[in-house]
């Protein structure tokens, strides 16, 4: 029951939810006080319902009160309502709430950790018996001022990477134990969580900068973000994966967010943004359009990651790149819930994640994870250029044989564009010198325009290399690749024609 008396229908267990609180409770009956667990299981496993079940059990063994923290107002309401269905009653501790005068009527509160540390500065007898602390999303360590307010407590973290936000502390500082649930994969094929498919596009994250915190800034992420050549690559990668699906899309910067949005409504598509800046009447309307709006796109600044559930979504497109495995499992499994109707979704990379961090559903050791975060928050995840960035096309031996009276120097395109950025030059003089090149090689190597029509043919693949290349260096779409690569060989055969038969 809540604190307005209504009631809400129960909500049965899935057997492996049952099974992890199980595991969970009889741990948790062993441990001294003051001794801490946590728990991991990913996005959309239920984690609310598990631990609400915890605080019923533990209510019901101990007779003690139980206090559940959170860092959104969307999470307190969520764990409210579950709460409700397991008739406990429960106080929600908000802005609003000055004093707890009759705290003996109430069995839970639950409370934002801003708010409830402002009133344990003011008083540190606030709340009173509480036995159990239950900290949603532990992995943010935002938590930790409030735990020494609590001795003779367990307390119990909730989180779906248990790695801490902040790498000077480490959550096995703070949590004696982990106990793992169920994986991805086995609550794909289990048929709780949807089957995510990835769509990769690359894009050149050099611009990117990384801050004090180990994250990409956003000051560069809105950089590159912004350009007309990135909103191009996100219009393509929608229209040809997206399109006509309920879409979610994590940017990094307000800027960025805003210019996505305007650049598809310009296309005619139906598009919402939403920053924190919003009023919450203003986000309460936008997120209840999303909501109503089967083909709806909703392009945000990362408020969503938690404490948001649409289980319509049918697409997620990461606008951004990011450096925290935390962050790239929250954004990606905001598409993961399942209805009858829906048993995939997909996911749109534009921040080359999935090659940093492998595919959402990819097992990882939480142990490990665990025992040993420093390897995961550092650089164990690095933005490497392909192979086919590093060096030039490898001419079969045949062909090779054909061009001996050419230099054998290669001509690697990332190092011709860099150099080109800096001298202040545009990147096209990269494929003015790339063009040089070719036809030098030719003009040495040909008697007569037929022989150098027969080069100009076996150089083929070595240009649609480097014009692949040079499009990875600006992040230009397909399309533009494409076109660049029919100038260029345009260009070169008219060279050709002009020096041979003239």
């Amino acid at each position: 029951m809540t604190e307005q008396g209504t009631t809400i229908p129960e909500r049965k267990l899935y057997p492996f939810q049952e099974e992890a609180v199980n595991n969970i409770f009889n741990r948790l009956m062993e441990l001294p006080p003051n001794a801490n667990l946590l728990f991991q299981l990913p996005t959309g496993g239920g984690k609310t319902i598990i631990f609400s079940e915890i605080a019923r059990r533990y209510i019901e063994k101990f007779k003690r009160k139980v206090l559940i923290l959170t860092h959104r107002i969307e999470l307190s309401k969520q764990t409210s309502d579950v709460l409700a269905t397991l008739g406990i009653s429960v106080k929600v501790i908000n802005s609003e709430v000055k004093d707890l005068p009759q705290q003996s009527n109430y069995q839970t509160f639950i409370a934002l950790v801003e708010t409830l540390n402002n009133r344990l500065q003011e008083n540190d007898q606030f709340l009173e018996d509480i036995g159990l602390v239950i900290v949603d999303e532990a992995h943010n360590n935002s938590f930790r001022k409030i735990f020494h307010y609590f001795n003779d407590v367990n307390i119990l973290g909730v989180t779906a990477t248990p790695l801490s936000s902040n790498k000077k502390l480490p959550l096995y500082q703070t949590y004696s134990d982990l106990i793992v649930g169920q994986s991805i994969s086995a609550l794909i094929e289990q048929g709780y969580l949807c089957e995510g498919q990835t769509y990769t596009f690359d894009v050149n994250l050099s611009s990117l900068r990384v801050g004090s915190n180990g994250e990409f800034t956003v000051g560069s992420h809105e950089m590159l973000y912004t350009q007309s050549i990135m909103q191009s690559k996100l219009i393509e990668a929608y229209e040809e994966i997206g399109k006509g699906t309920k879409t979610l899309i994590f940017n990094a910067g307000i800027l960025t967010s805003r210019a996505v949005y305007e650049t598809l409504k310009k296309k005619g598509l139906p598009v919402k943004h939403l920053d924190s800046t919003f009023s919450d009447k203003d986000r309460a309307d936008t997120l209840d359009w999303f909501r109503k709006t089967k083909d709806g796109i909703l392009s945000s600044v990362s408020i969503l990651t938690t404490g948001f559930d649409e289980p319509e979504v049918e697409t997620i497109m990461l606008n951004r790149a990011t450096k925290s495995l935390t962050l790239y499992h929250q954004m990606i499994g905001r598409g993961s819930r399942v209805l009858p109707t829906k048993k995939q979704f997909k996911i749109i990379d534009l921040g080359n994640n999935s090659r940093r961090f492998n595919l959402w559903q990819y097992p990882i050791d939480w142990k490990h994870v665990f025992v040993a975060p420093h390897l995961y928050l550092e650089h164990r995840y690095k933005d490497e250029w392909d192979y086919e960035m590093e060096n030039d096309y490898d001419l079969p031996a045949e062909i090779k044989e054909r061009f001996l009276n050419s230099s054998a120097e290669s001509f690697i395109v990332r190092d011709r564009y860099a150099m080109a950025l800096r001298k202040g030059k545009k990147p096209q003089v990269v494929l003015d010198e790339s063009l040089e090149d070719h036809f030098a090689r030719i003009k040495d190597n040909a008697s007569d325009f037929d022989e150098a029509f027969e080069l100009f043919n076996l150089l083929n693949e070595e240009m649609k290399y480097r014009i692949k290349q040079f499009g990875k260096c600006i992040n230009a779409t397909h399309n533009h690749s494409d076109w660049q690569y029919q100038q260029y060989a345009s260009r070169l055969r008219r060279r050709l024609m002009n020096f041979f038969v003239e």
